[in-house]
């Protein structure tokens, strides 16, 4: 009798253990990268991260509470009153850098290729962004508080159209044009 309890201690303090672990990991997941946010100050958009680490362990206990470790405004203006966080707790989904752009590529096709761009996942090649200029640029190399202008006047990229772009800028003398005419050779 006494090592069914023990069992049962065993396998109710491991149901436990993992449930807490599954919510943990699920919090970091759903709190972790760069979000933008409205400036109460200035009202323009500002990236920043919070500890999702931090976030994840609170939401144990019902809701949230967030502490930023980023902020593209500081460290000029470090002593804010931190009320971007209110729109983080209101809606930390909408916040989110990949959120935002999955928004924004959906049932959109490449901008050259004309691919439907699918559904984003993080662990597949992330399409890219056209920008006016006609460079392609990747996501981490566009500042979190310049997204929304950014996004305005962009066009979808595929992954293999902005290898094939990055390529023509910076190495011409490696790429062949094969929508040129080909070249024929002297008998």
């Amino acid at each position: 009798m006494l090592n069914l309890v023990a069992l049962l201690i065993i396998v109710v303090a491991t149901i436990l253990a993992g449930t807490t672990a599954w919510r943990l990991v699920c919090g970091w997941l759903k709190y972790r990268g760069r979000m933008v946010i409205t400036c109460p100050e200035n009202q323009r958009p500002a990236g920043v991260s919070v500890d999702a680490r931090h976030a994840a362990a609170t939401s144990l206990a019902g809701k949230p509470k967030f502490h930023l470790t980023h902020c593209s405004r500081w460290p000029e203006n470090a002593g804010c009153g931190r009320e971007c966080l209110r729109e983080i707790e209101t809606s930390p989904e909408n916040c989110l850098l990949h959120n935002i752009l999955a928004a924004w590529y959906a049932g959109k096709n490449c901008a050259w290729c004309g691919r439907s761009i699918a559904e984003i996942r993080v662990t597949e090649r992330r399409p890219t962004v056209l920008q006016p200029d006609r460079s392609s640029a990747e996501w981490q190399e566009i500042p979190a508080e310049r997204l929304p202008e950014t996004l305005k006047t962009a066009l979808p990229l595929c992954f293999g159209c902005h290898i094939a772009n990055t390529m023509r800028r910076e190495h011409p003398e490696l790429v062949i044009d094969r929508s040129r005419p080909a070249m024929r050779e002297n008998p």
